[in-house]
């Protein structure tokens, strides 16, 4: 199993590859394509991350000590973000997802290629990992 810097460093790689930005726009579109479905019973109000411009519905779940996101988003360059954060963080412990800094995302330069709304966005997206995992770290200890 990866650590997070290790799917951090995967993803900072493969973003090196690409020199334009639609390039990377188009890989994380692709991404977003390979995410796995999330039930329907999760695209409710209570799992649509607020402050997104784009509808993004998130779950976790927490299994064998790990938590296991899952996603979709109503729009193609989001979901293709939130894609990228699961890849990362998910089937990870919880603590190490709260710690996790996520600095590839200024290394691979995303935050600063997204408008302003979506960067608001992705940064909610993170902190509503962080806290499910907050959530599962308080009430399996």
């Amino acid at each position: 199993m990866k650590t997070i810097r290790e799917k951090e460093q995967l993803v900072t790689n493969e973003f090196d590859r690409f020199d334009d930005w639609m390039d990377k726009y188009n890989y994380l579109i692709e991404l977003g394509k390979s995410l796995q479905p999330i039930d329907d019973t999760y695209k409710t109000e209570q799992f649509l991350i607020k402050g997104c411009q784009a509808r993004v519905w998130l779950h976790a779940d927490y299994r064998d000590g790990k938590v296991v996101f899952s996603a979709d988003s109503d729009a193609l360059i989001t979901k293709g973000i939130v894609a990228l954060l699961i890849r990362v963080l998910s089937d990870q412990p919880p603590q190490d997802i709260i710690d996790a800094d996520m600095d590839f995302i200024d290394r691979i330069g995303l935050r600063e290629h997204l408008s302003q709304t979506r960067s608001n966005g992705l940064l909610n997206m993170i902190r509503q990992m962080k806290l499910y995992a907050l959530a599962f770290q308080k009430t399996k200890q």
